[in-house]
This record gives C-alpha cells, structure tokens and sequence, in this order.
C-alpha cells in the first residue's frame, strides 16, 4: 500500500481524556504553550486551535473567522465538510505542519475536505490540494489495489467525489490496469478460483522462465468487492475497450462477482427474504445488462449455459420482470444443448404446485426448435438419409429433455399435459433411442397412480417400441404400468424378433436350404 507523509513537526493533536486519538471524543485540542482563540465546530465535534495557522491554508476559514470576529464571536461552524471531522483533522495538521499520513483509505477524504475548505494555491503555494493531487498521481492510481480502495471510499463522499472526478479517475486507472497486457502486470492481485489455495495472494511477476504466466483474468476477483454501482462503471469501462478484453474473461468476471454477491439462499434455489431479494434484484439486473453481446463460437455470449441458467432461476425466484427474462431466454436458447440435467431444474414460484418450472423449460426448448428451424418437421437439413437427426446440438438436446423428464416425472404434481407437451416438442428424428423416454414414462406412472386409462394410453404412446433397447424391451414387455395395448406390442415385437432370429439360423446351418432359396433376379 502506497502512502505519503506530510509535515514534519510532531502531532499534538489531543482529545479530553488524553492521547493522540481523538477520533473517540467530541472535544479536541492542540498541546500548546499559547491558549487556543477559535473553536471550530464540526458536525459533533469541537476544535480548539489557534486562527493563524488556519489563516494561512484556508480561504473558507478566512471568511468565516473574519466574519465572527467581527460579530464578536471566537466560534465557527463548518457545515457540510465531507468526510466530517476525520477528514477536518489531517486538513487541521496540516496547517500546523504536523505529520499527517496520507494512505488510499484516507486520501479520497482528505482531497474533498480540502477543496471545501478552500485549501488551493490562490491561498499558499504548495497547499493540501497539490499535495495530495501529487500522491493521487504518483502513488495511487499507479496501484491496482490501491486504486480499488480508494474507489470504494468515495462512495460515502458523493457527490463531492463525483464533483471533483475522483471516482472517474479511480475507475480509470483500474480499467486501464485490468485491460493491460497480462505480460506488463508487475503488481500484486488476488486469485484463489483455480490452481491457487484459499486467500493466497499471487505476486505477479513478469512473463519469464522461473515465473508462471500471468492469467487474463488475474483482476476478476478484486473487483468483487465493489459495490453494484462502482462494479458496474468500472466493467463498462473495461467492456469499452473490447479490443483488448474477451468476451469470455468479462464473462468469467460476472460469474465470480455473482458468486460472491448473490445471497446463499438463491444459490441454494431457495425463495430469498425480503432484504435479500432487493439485493439480488440490484445485482442480478446489473449482471445482465453487463452480459457481452458477443462472444466466440464456443460461448456466444462470453458465457457458459449454466451460468446463464442460474441466472433465469434467480429471476424466477426474485420476479425479476419480463424484459429481463426474455433477455436471458434469448441468450439460453443460443447453447441450450450445453446444458445438464440440473441446470434446468429450476424451482416454480408459488402460486404453483409443481416443484420445478415445467412450462418455462418447454418454453425454452419450443424456442430452440424454432430458431433452428425444426417446427417444420419436413425441413430436410436436419435429416441423414436413414431419417435420424444429422445434428449433434439437436441430439444433445433431446438427451437433455428426456433426462429432465425423468426428474421431473417424479413429481406427482406435473400435469400429463405438461409432461406430453416437452415430450412431444422434440422432433422424432432426434429420438434415435427411445430408452431414456421409456424411463421417464415408467416413473411418471409409478408416481401418478390414479390416471385414467386414456391418460395413461397417452403417455404411453409417446414411445416407440421398436426403438427401445433389448434391455428395455424385457422390462416393458413385464410392465404391469404399460397398458395391455403396449405390453402386447412389445410382447409382440419381442415375439417376431425371435422368428427372424429362428429363420436366420435355419438357413444359416442348412447349405442345401441355402442353394435352393435363390434370390429373384
């Protein structure tokens, strides 16, 4: 941590009680041979000092001084200083030439305290202004985590922060530092999520031999603690130089600042309290007003399909409005394929009885289908000649819907309604097998019991028997869920296998068979 010390003389500053912190009490005074002759009131403080030395750094306490003497008065009252009486007391060393340490907590403080009271060159030459202008320049906005803390400290200081662009200038430096050339970095940061152990801070050194590469995104994790506001500026910033950083890292910078920000009971899908719920809202719309527009071709938006999945279950679970959510639909649909089993299991919000939210995952999946075409079953791209799916994405995603039938089937709220419908959204040609369907099948019924014989022949026929596995077929055709019709069918289909199988081998074991049978020409 970068810090300046100005003056030389000792701090006699002294607070009713004795020693030198007079933070903790409301009556502070100078420790002088000469008796104080100006009080200086301070939000609830008292200053007890001497007019000279204030005379002769400050225009405000000129003014207000020569206006109470000549009413008689010995006591001045300075309203509105930012950064209250902390900030009034380094201004107050300084007058008197006393040590003052300047460091990132304090400095953001001190400057606008400074400018309050009038502290310029028009007054004296080499005042506090300039003084801390040069530690500004020289020492903290050359620092990474420097600049970071003195960006979060201007936050109590607005707007005489933003007035005097030390928030701009903070958000500057930091920006121009994360979009720097991982080879450059020469300063500490802090990167636990990989290789690194638990709060190990990692030196970055130049790009050598002996030394590991810098990664290019060594700056994400700092910048999580930024509040919403701040993280947002600082990441337009850094998104403003496009150039120079991928959609992949800013990507990876969202995510780390959603983990560390999102409450833990929306993480675990839980409905969060109320306070938590604002504070989600705040963050969860920020993040995805930050989400890149672009990406490469693996993440086409810089992020990952889970990551944006988690998204949408906490817009569900804070009602987070329909802008928003259709802008996470938009970016889901792009790589749904990506997608597990879990990341769909996104929990309903009451009023409504299932445990997860059936109707917007088939929603999701009507607006992949749509977008890649396949609402006309007849388009002719997607299909090999054999009449399967010539997609991989498409096959991946029929897998994807099967697998969360199964899940949700157990739940003995799910309508049939909703069950066939994601069912049936999938093309059949992207069902090459229908084993995964079959099961999803099986515990729907096993878990909804008092089905009616045509409810149950409905979901029934949504599979084909042809198309399940041998495996498969021996359960289904011992099924006592199946109505009669199927298991007859499987019985059936099991029944002309083993036909074909004895005819095979007839003819296979009988040369003479095999001559006289001859294939019309």
């Amino acid at each position: 941590m970068k810090f300046m010390k100005l003056g030389s003389k000792p701090d006699a500053f002294q607070a009713d009680g004795g020693g030198g912190d007079c933070r903790s009490s409301s009556r502070r005074y100078v420790l002088s041979d000469l008796p104080s002759d100006i009080v200086v009131h301070v939000d609830d403080a008292r200053f007890y000092l001497h007019k000279f030395p204030l005379l002769s750094k400050s225009s405000l306490l000129q003014r207000l001084i020569v206006e109470a003497s000549q009413g008689g008065a010995d006591e001045v009252r300075v309203g509105g200083l930012p950064g209250g009486a902390r900030a009034f007391e380094i201004c107050a060393k300084f007058c008197y030439g006393m040590v003052v340490t300047l460091n990132p907590y304090n400095v953001v403080a001190a400057r606008c305290a400074a400018e309050h009271l009038g502290m310029t060159e028009d007054v004296d030459k080499g005042n506090l202004v300039f003084k801390i202008e040069v530690f500004l320049n020289s020492g903290v906005f050359r620092s990474w985590k420097d600049s970071i803390i003195a960006l979060q400290s201007t936050v109590a200081l607005l707007p005489w922060s933003e007035d005097l662009r030390l928030v701009a200038r903070c958000v500057d430096s930091i920006a121009a530092k994360a979009t720097a050339s991982p080879g450059s970095v020469v300063w500490s940061y802090t990167y636990n999520r990989k290789a690194a152990s638990s709060d190990e801070i990692v030196e970055a050194r130049r790009c050598s031999s002996s030394s590991p590469a810098v990664p290019r995104d060594w700056w994400v994790e700092d910048l999580c603690e930024l509040d919403v506001e701040l993280y947002k500026r600082v990441m337009v910033a850094v998104k403003s130089r496009a150039d120079r950083v991928p959609s992949d890292v800013v990507g990876e910078a969202l995510r780390a600042y959603a983990a560390r920000w999102f409450p833990e009971s929306c993480r675990r899908g839980d409905i969060p309290a109320v306070e938590d719920d604002a504070c989600a809202m705040e963050v969860l719309e920020t993040i995805v007003w930050l989400l890149p527009s672009d990406g490469d071709g693996s993440s086409p938006c810089g992020c990952s399909c889970q990551f944006l999945l988690n998204l949408l279950k906490l817009a569900v679970l804070v009602g987070a409005g329909e802008l928003l959510r259709e802008e996470l639909l938009d970016r889901i649909v792009l790589q749904l394929h990506e997608a597990s089993v879990s990341d769909l299991l996104i929990p309903a919000k009451p009023p409504a009885q299932t445990t997860y939210d059936v109707e917007l995952v088939e929603a999701l999946v009507g607006r992949y289908i749509r977008r890649a075409g396949l609402d006309d079953i007849d388009g002719e791209d997607v299909f090999e000649t054999n009449g399967e799916a010539d997609d991989p994405s498409l096959l991946a995603l029929c897998k994807l819907v099967d697998g969360y039938l199964a899940e949700v089937a157990a739940d003995p709220n799910v309508p049939v309604s909703s069950f066939v419908g994601l069912a049936t959204s999938m093309p059949e040609s992207a069902r090459p097998s229908h084993d995964a369907l079959y099961t999803a099948i099986d515990v729907f019924l096993k878990m909804h019991p008092n089905l009616s014989k045509v409810e149950k022949r409905r979901i029934s026929s949504l599979m084909d028997v042809k198309k399940l596995s041998k495996e498969a077929s021996i359960h289904a055709a011992q099924n006592d869920r199946l109505p009669l019709r199927v298991v007859v069918q499987q019985k059936l289909k099991k029944s002309e296998k083993k036909h074909l199988a004895n005819v095979d081998a007839h003819y296979t074991q009988d040369p003479k068979t095999t001559k006289q049978k001859k294939l019309p020409r």
